[in-house]
């Protein structure tokens, strides 16, 4: 049975950092591209960043420069480094799983899906 878990997220202050884990089991993590993604009240989900097999990423434009997506194939854990945060990103934010490898953050092509992480920011 494959598990996907986030945890990390909290409230913070514009200007400051957090930063968030996923932890997957039960499937071929290396195998798999990962995902960050948020969606805020009332808006759609959206695309964070992502990460392949090979360790490729891509970012949402929003958040480039800002954000850094990672993963541990020894842990089986994904990570996202959020710095300089602003209110615009206060979100819940979820991590994903594709097998396969993938560059672009389309929601509906992911299979598994954790529940979710608050990130509050307050200006």
């Amino acid at each position: 049975q494959v598990q996907v878990v986030e945890s990390g997220g909290g409230s913070v202050q514009a200007g400051g950092s957090l930063r968030l884990s996923c932890v997957a089991s039960g499937l071929r993590y290396s195998t798999y591209s990962m995902g960050w993604f948020r969606q805020a009240p009332g808006q759609e989900r959206e695309g964070v960043a992502i990460i392949d097999a090979y360790g490729s990423t891509n970012y949402a434009d929003s958040v480039k420069g800002r954000f850094t997506i990672s993963r541990d194939n020894t842990k089986n854990t994904l990570y996202l480094q959020m710095n300089s945060l602003k209110s615009e990103d206060t979100a819940m934010y979820y991590c994903a799983a594709y097998a396969g490898l993938l560059s672009v953050m389309l929601p509906d092509w992911f299979t598994y899906w954790g529940r979710g992480t608050q990130v509050t920011v307050s200006s």
